[in-house]
Formats: C-alpha cells, sequence, structure tokens
C-alpha cells in the first residue's frame, strides 16, 4: 500500500511511526503547506516524493490511502477531494466541525465504494476497552460518567514548543473524543438534554472553556470539562457505578482504591489503529471506526455548538 500523508506535525509523526511498523506500508507522497519542514519529514520518513498542493499528490496513481493530519478545518474538504480521487482515507479527528460536512463525506465514502476510518484513538485505548467489556459482561453499571481534558494554548506552541498557526478546536476536536465515549462504552447512539456552554473568547485563540453535560436514553449521565488554560496537560475519565468507580488518566486505568487495573499505555499509540485501516483496506471491508460510527457523537456536537453559540459571553 502506497500512502499519502497531509501534515507533518506531532500526530502525523506518531502516524508515521506506526506504519513503519506494518510490513508493505510505502511513503509515497507527503504534502505540507511550507517547503522546509515538508522537504524535512519526507526525508525522514522515506517518503519518494513531497509536494506543496494536494491536487498534486492526488495525481499520482500510485497512491492508494491518504492519511489526513492537517489543521481541523480543512479535514472534510480534504477528504472529500482524496476520496473523488479514488483514494481511501485514514481521518484523523475531528472528521468534521459541523454535521452536514461529516454526513457527506461519510455518504461520499459510501458512494464511490472506499474505506473511511476516523482516527478516534481512544476506542484503542487499553484503559478504556475495559471499561465497555465489563459493561457488556454485567460486571459494571455505569451512573455517571465525568471528562475533564485540559492543555495550556494561550500561547500557541506545538507539542514540540515550536509556533503554530492553527488551534485545535476544543469542542469538535477534543470534545469528540469524549462524547464517542461516553457514547460507545454505554452503547447509545443519542442523547438526551444536551447542555452547552462556553467560556469567554479569548481575542486570538477562541473558545477556551467549555462545559457540556447529556442524559442518555439509559440512563447515563455525561459531564465534561475542558480547558486551554489548564498548564499541564490532563486527560481524565471517571465511571462512576454501582460496583466500582473506574478512573481513566493519561492512558492508565485505576479502581476507586487507586489500584492499578491497566498499566499506562501511550496515548499516541497509533500501531493498533493503523494496522486496522491497511487491514481493511487490503481485505475490502470496512474499518473498526467508520464515518456512520461517529455520526451519532456529531449530532451531539452540533447541538452543544448550537446552544453554546446562543449563549456566547462576548469580550
Amino acid at each position: 500500500m502506497r500512502i499519502c500523508v497531509v501534515g507533518y506535525g506531532a500526530i502525523a509523526e506518531k502516524h508515521m511511526e506506526a506504519f513503519s511498523a506494518i510490513d508493505g506500508v510505502h511513503p509515497r507522497v507527503l504534502v505540507g503547506r511550507r517547503k522546509e519542514p515538508a522537504a524535512q519529514f519526507a526525508s525522514k520518513w522515506g517518503f519518494d516524493n513531497y509536494a506543496l498542493d494536494l491536487e498534486e499528490a492526488l495525481d499520482d496513481d500510485s497512491v492508494d490511502a491518504v492519511v489526513i493530519t492537517s489543521p481541523n478545518e480543512l479535514h472534510a474538504e480534504q477528504t472529500a477531494r482524496s476520496l473523488k480521487a479514488g483514494k481511501h482515507v485514514l481521518l484523523e479527528i475531528p472528521m468534521a466541525l459541523n454535521l452536514s460536512d461529516a454526513e457527506r463525506i461519510t455518504e461520499l465514502s459510501r458512494h464511490l465504494g472506499l474505506r473511511l476510518m476516523i482516527a478516534h484513538t481512544m476506542r484503542y485505548f487499553p484503559a478504556i476497552q475495559e471499561v465497555p467489556r465489563r459493561v457488556a459482561n454485567g460486571e459494571l453499571k455505569i451512573h455517571h460518567m465525568v471528562g475533564f481534558l485540559g492543555l495550556f494554548r494561550r500561547s500557541n506552541v506545538t507539542s514540540a514548543g515550536n509556533p503554530r498557526s492553527w488551534t485545535d478546536n476544543l469542542l469538535w476536536h477534543f470534545g469528540a473524543h469524549m462524547v464517542d465515549i461516553a457514547l460507545w462504552t454505554t452503547g447509545n447512539s443519542r442523547a438526551e438534554t444536551i447542555s452547552c456552554r462556553f467560556g469567554p473568547v479569548h481575542p486570538t485563540q477562541g473558545i477556551m472553556d467549555l462545559s457540556l453535560s447529556m442524559a442518555l436514553p439509559s440512563g447515563e449521565l455525561f459531564t465534561l470539562a475542558q480547558s486551554y488554560n489548564v498548564h499541564q496537560f490532563r486527560w481524565r475519565m471517571t465511571f462512576i457505578g454501582e460496583e466500582n468507580t473506574l478512573d481513566f488518566d493519561m492512558g492508565a486505568l485505576y479502581d476507586s482504591d487507586g489500584t492499578i487495573i491497566i498499566p499506562q499505555r501511550s496515548i499516541t499509540d497509533l500501531h493498533e489503529q493503523n494496522r486496522e485501516f491497511v487491514e481493511a483496506v487490503r481485505e475490502g471491508r470496512d474499518p473498526a471506526i467508520t464515518g456512520e460510527d461517529v455520526l451519532p457523537a456529531m449530532r451531539i456536537l452540533q447541538e452543544a455548538q448550537r446552544q453554546a453559540e446562543a449563549s456566547l459571553v462576548k469580550p
């Protein structure tokens, strides 16, 4: 399989670490916005060439699949262009910044008979996978899920400390992770009584804080807080159940006594996820996380966006 990767940031590095461990995957072309970093990334990972325009890469008939790791606002359009060019797509989260675009690219992948996998990587965390396993086996009846994610983005730099020209959408990127896990863990495909509020808008960074809550048809509650004002990266989710309270914390899972249930594993380990994409393409089947699988979370986020915008606090 010959791949085109769009983007050369931190998550693109993790994708290449994963693909480099899969036999038969060949890095064909890297697409970037600036010549020097694109050339450096392409050289480091052994791409045949690089391009500064996606169309140039899509015109390459030898490219089988496109891996999109570009800024959030480009995801849906670049996916549509890639599918129309006959390429399978592994798409970084979020699949789009609105429900309409998410539905559009999902329908397009089906119409063209191409594989579209969404990188909802939390579903591959062993510490998260243990929770729906317990739920399915009747070992845990969840009453409330509480999520928190915080980063520091008042200074917009990459994880390596370099300046960046865009910021991950707090609701549609990180909120998509957490809302999807609440649905996936409990086996729900919709939510009720959704409520969402944004904090004051930062003059350059946009939305920096949000609060979201919802009730699920099967009775569970979900509460989420996210912020770009947190000085140390935190990613947590607490599953409050009758039998136990389980805490996911930065890749590990603990019980209510603080005992480790699942040891910590890197939250940027993409090996299993990317292998699933490659195998799905090779076998001509749906990948584990299709566009349809993610649309329930996108519907919730669309309603959350509507509510939050209606109540925005003006600077």
